[in-house]
């Protein structure tokens, strides 16, 4: 279960963000494209932008509940 305590600093402000559990794996970015980038340099995905959109939402919670490694949370 992701943990606020380890998020990492990149991420946007609000409920959703990824951890320092991340393995790099690419689904979360492939899930909802418009709301997760890379890290190049850490070699970990993060949110960098909060759903605005009920769509966005649905991917965000669809890219979390996949997650192999359970590093995305939602504090919502």
């Amino acid at each position: 279960m992701a943990d606020t305590a380890n998020k990492y600093p990149e991420n946007a402000a609000g409920k959703y963000y990824v951890d320092n559990q991340c393995i790099d794996c690419d689904l979360c970015r492939e899930t909802a494209p418009e709301n997760y980038k890379r890290n190049d340099d850490g070699g970990h995905s993060y949110l960098y932008k909060q759903p605005s959109t009920p769509d966005e939402e649905k991917l965000c919670d669809e890219a979390m509940t996949g997650c192999p490694v359970e590093a995305i949370g939602n504090n919502g």
